[in-house]
């Protein structure tokens, strides 16, 4: 089976090779917008923090400039441009979208699978727009942004990872030096000088590019659902952690660390729960899940009144420490700069 896969991994690593070929050679052609635009991606698929930094940059922007984000929507049962409103859900615009159009509603949110009419329909629906956050979209080679923004895995950096399906990559590793910034994300708390260094050294970035550091910040558990009873106390209970995403083990690591007998139930990244999965997790006595997952769990209307009051969110946020006044002055200046230039 592993020889199979590492087939189909040489298979696609030269089609991905030749596409970006064709786009470096200029036999495609990747095309800018007169505003400023920040791609945040990655070579991998999923699992690398894309979400939350994202997150953090619109949170750094939205009080300064009128901003817009603009998303594939992927595995949304809907096509073409979507701009989110009050009546969308995970279904419409993908759990992702979802997530931060709830998190940030003032926010105009849209997806669209061509990135350059998205862009063209934003800036027709939402006047006087300054900055688009694009998200997962590193990928998109027909739209060059103004700033790319590129997030590896400290415990699987892209230049250690293989090409899918033997590995997670979807990417080339040398269309690593198309980003201005590389994140190195989910450091851990006690990351050591030393080890910062060793990963720099093995990344072999040019000058022009910027390293920061990031890991993930758990905050308070909250409720999913308006039924939801008091969050309970720590206690010899058993909570489940329920996951569809790409890496749930730093979550439930840390529900552990609270939770000393916690338990996971994990799904595939984006899965579609069924009646059969809910069922599995009835008697459970408190669920511990995602940001993500309950933009779906919320769709469902199988969901059970008894899940309801015992449902809980973890919510995530990025920490840069010591880097955050370093990130957020390049991120303010190339924005400042590109606006003046327009």
């Amino acid at each position: 089976m592993k020889v199979f896969r590492i087939i189909a991994s040489v298979f696609y690593a030269i089609g991905v090779w030749v596409r970006n070929l064709l786009y470096d050679e200029h036999l495609f052609y990747s095309t800018t917008v007169n505003i400023p635009t920040i791609c945040v991606g990655n070579l991998a698929v999923g699992g690398t923090g894309k979400t939350p930094h994202t997150e953090y940059i619109i949170s750094l922007l939205k009080d300064h400039y009128r901003i817009a984000i603009l998303s594939r929507g992927y595995k949304r049962h809907t096509k073409g441009y979507v701009l989110a409103g009050d009546n969308d859900d995970a279904t419409t615009i993908g759990d992702e979208p979802m997530q931060m159009h709830l998190k940030f509603p003032d926010v105009p949110l849209a997806v669209c699978e061509n990135r350059i009419k998205g862009i063209q329909h934003l800036k027709q629906d939402c006047q006087n727009l300054q900055v688009i956050i694009l998200d997962d979209a590193f990928q998109y080679r027909r739209l060059r942004p103004s700033l790319s923004i590129l997030i590896t895995e400290a415990d699987n950096l892209y230049i250690n990872d293989h090409y899918l399906p033997w590995g997670k990559l979807r990417d080339n590793i040398d269309q690593s030096l198309r980003a201005d910034i590389i994140i190195v994300s989910k450091c851990p708390e006690k990351m050591q000088p030393i080890d910062k260094r060793v990963i720099e050294t093995s990344l072999h970035l040019p000058t022009y590019q910027h390293l920061y550091f990031s890991s993930i910040r758990y905050k308070e558990l909250i409720p999913a659902f308006p039924e939801c009873k008091p969050i309970p106390e720590r206690s010899k209970d058993y909570p489940l952690v329920l996951s569809g995403i790409e890496n749930p083990k730093p979550m439930f690591d840390y529900v552990r660390s609270l939770y000393p007998y916690a338990e996971l139930m994990a799904f595939p990244d984006h899965h579609t729960f069924r009646k059969k999965d809910i069922d599995l997790i009835l008697t459970s006595p408190y669920i511990i899940t995602t940001e993500k997952d309950i933009t779906r769990l919320r769709t469902l209307s199988f969901y059970p009144d008894e899940l309801k009051e015992k449902t809980y969110i973890l919510p995530i946020e990025v920490d840069f420490k010591n880097q955050e006044e370093q990130f957020n002055n390049q991120i303010l200046s190339h924005v400042k700069e590109n606006n003046r230039n327009r």
